[in-house]
């Protein structure tokens, strides 16, 4: 046994505290400066960790755990820190905590752990120990005061609540790096160590692509899973494009899942296998009426008795599909919903069908009139499926985006969001606004009614296009970085771009829809015009109603022109290496960029490459050396 040596710093005074310390860790770490207590140094810890001595307050610092020392101490009830404990006490101020169980590091302090999909049960109980060791909690069964769950499989009903409550779902290896790197609880420590979605999951694909299986494969191994071909007994999931596929070519066994492609999306997309329930591919027919079916087929009964048990179980049927517990489903409104034809074309409109009833989301059904209202038929017709494409860009891709507590966390940054939607919400309660004029004016219609003025009525609120049209090109670029970066936002639009409301169209082709709309209305209008007689007060209001649309579309290109050049200019900026700041000015804009070869009179400036930046007042020259020079 050594001398004690006493320590300079205040924080560890105690009239009865002895820290003893095992050799191995004061020859590597300790420092004199850090405690202020008697400190004894033994490479023997049975000279004193007897606990016979009673007059002290004893604490056995020891760097190994796994250690015979331990072993010894922990028989003996004394008390034992790890060096990190003592450290993190040292530089917080703080006393040494006191603890039933040996403590190594407070890393997991009131963290609280539940362990599911384990086979092994020493495995789990060193895990334990360790969590233990940190100052973590055990709890058997899965809670709302559970903060992690540690997992080896993605099965069970503890990795369901778990994925339902938004509880991190870890590895065992998270445990083992917390012990060396002392960030448990660190959210970008713990991300690396999530257990993904597919984990101990084999998948197979049917119905798709080939490029589109081969992405799905090449997704299936980057979150954790495997795939085979289709018919393989390991597989444990088979994912059917339902629209393609009309009946699964074998009959799934128990231990396979037939699910639909949003199951694979969704996972991906929650960080977290989805429950396959909720997705699980379904034939057209039920079993029991493709039994049915199949006994019909056959030769014709002989006895009397085989033919009452077929019309008995037909009849069973018809009667078991009367009283359903699940109603009929149930066909969506043209006001939640957009038929294929109005989404490929703008002017083409769905054809009313004689007998149907008139909704306010469809169009109404009126006696044959004059050319003049076919035309603003036309219009309203146009207007209410543009309302319709609008609103499935914010019911369907914005909304869900904004919404908070998302599954994995937020799918893009709210700066994300904002740039790729800009303006939508503005532009769709104007247009909904000018869909209700219209109906009313569609519905109670006579000659003398001004479309005209509907249009002037809302001209000004229309200015809300050029804030969303100039920078277009920026929010399709931004859908694209972030596809190719973030696989739950490309998971997010495959989910929403393969429902019925987007007619299977992407996010860009809904979104260019704004930059077509005032150009067809303006068309629109000037056909009405053509059919109004000379002397309908409406004639000279659907001019001015041209007119100021004219004036709109032409600020638009204008204003687009404008964003166009200060990018260009700021492009030279970042370019030419010592640009001038005074460059940068809202009145200036790029004309054109001319690459010239140099014709000096020294040899050393001939051939030398120089490119002009004409702008609308002033000429610059920049070197290939990209040292910018004024010209004129």
């Amino acid at each position: 046994m050594c001398c004690p040596d006493i320590f300079t710093a205040e924080q560890f005074q105690s009239e009865f505290l002895y820290i003893i310390v095992s050799f191995d860790f004061y020859s590597v770490s300790l420092s004199h400066q850090d405690i202020n207590a008697p400190c004894i140094k033994t490479d023997n810890v049975k000279e004193l960790g007897d606990g016979e001595n009673a007059e002290f307050e004893t604490v056995f610092v020891l760097k190994d755990f796994q250690s015979p020392d331990y072993s010894y101490l922990y028989k003996n009830d004394n008390r034992i820190l790890g060096p990190p404990v003592v450290f993190h006490c040292a530089g917080k101020g703080e006393p040494l905590p006191f603890s039933s169980r040996p403590l190594y590091s407070t890393t997991m302090l009131n963290l609280s752990l539940c362990f599911t999909g384990f086979r092994k049960k020493e495995e789990v109980v060193n895990l334990v120990n360790l969590v233990h060791h940190m100052g973590g909690t055990i709890r058997k069964d899965f809670s709302a005061k559970v903060t992690h769950l540690i997992a080896y499989s993605t099965h069970g009903e503890k990795y369901r609540l778990a994925v339902c409550m938004g509880t991190p779902i870890l590895t065992p290896d998270w445990i083992h790096k917390a012990w060396d790197n002392f960030h448990a609880g660190d959210e970008e420590f713990r991300t690396a160590f999530k257990v993904p979605p597919f984990q101990d999951c084999v998948l197979s694909f049917l119905g798709f692509s080939e490029e589109e299986k081969n992405n799905m494969e090449e997704r299936t191994l980057k979150h954790g899973g495997r795939f085979l071909e289709v018919g393989d007994e390991k597989c444990t999931h088979l994912v059917v494009e339902e629209n393609s596929i009309k009946e699964l070519p074998f009959v799934p066994s128990k231990k396979l899942y037939a699910v639909k492609q949003e199951w694979f999306w969704g996972s991906i997309q929650m960080d977290a296998r989805a429950g396959e329930s909720m997705y699980s591919y379904e034939k057209s027919e039920s079993p029991a009426m493709k039994k049915a079916v199949s006994l019909l087929s056959l030769t014709t009964p002989t006895s009397n008795r085989k033919r009452r048990r077929l019309r008995d179980t037909l009849a069973q049927l018809t009667k078991e599909a009367e009283i359903s517990p699940f109603p009929p489903r149930k066909r969506p409104s043209a006001e939640h919903s957009l038929s294929m034809g109005s989404l490929l074309d703008i002017s083409n409109t769905p054809e009313t069908c004689k007998n149907a009833k008139p909704s306010k989301s469809s169009t109404p059904v009126l006696p044959k009139q004059s050319a003049r209202w076919q035309v603003s038929k036309e219009l309203y017709q146009t207007e209410s499926n543009y309302v319709d494409i609008l609103a499935t860009v914010l019911q369907l891709f914005k909304h869900p985006l904004e919404k908070e507590g998302q599954v994995g966390g937020p799918i893009l940054a709210q700066e994300e969001i904002k740039t790729i939607f800009g303006s939508i919400p503005d532009i769709y309660e104007v247009h909904t606004r000018i869909k209700a004029d219209l109906e009313e004016l569609v519905m109670n219609w006579s000659e003398d009614k001004s479309v005209g003025d509907i249009i002037l009525k809302y001209v000004k609120l229309v200015r809300a296009y050029p804030p969303f049209i100039n920078f277009f090109e920026m929010s399709k670029e931004m859908i694209v970085k972030c596809e190719k970066q973030k696989p739950r936002f490309h998971a997010f639009l495959k989910i929403n771009q393969a429902k019925p409301e987007c007619g299977r169209q992407t996010l860009v082709e809904l979104l260019i829809r704004p930059v077509q709309r005032l150009p067809s209305v303006a068309l629109l209008l000037n056909d009405i015009k053509k059919h109004t007689s000379d002397d309908n007060p409406d004639k000279v209001t659907l001019e001015k109603a041209i007119e100021s649309l004219k004036e709109v579309m032409t600020h638009i290109n204008e204003d687009k022109r404008k964003t166009e050049g200060q990018k260009q200019i700021f492009d030279v900026v970042y370019e030419v290496d010592g640009c001038p700041a005074n460059l940068l000015s809202s009145h200036r804009s790029l004309v054109h960029r001319v690459e010239t070869i140099a014709l000096g009179d020294k040899p050393c400036d001939r051939g030398e490459h120089v490119t002009l930046f004409l702008f609308n007042d002033c000429l610059e020259a920049s070197s290939h050396l990209h040292s910018l020079g004024n010209v004129s």
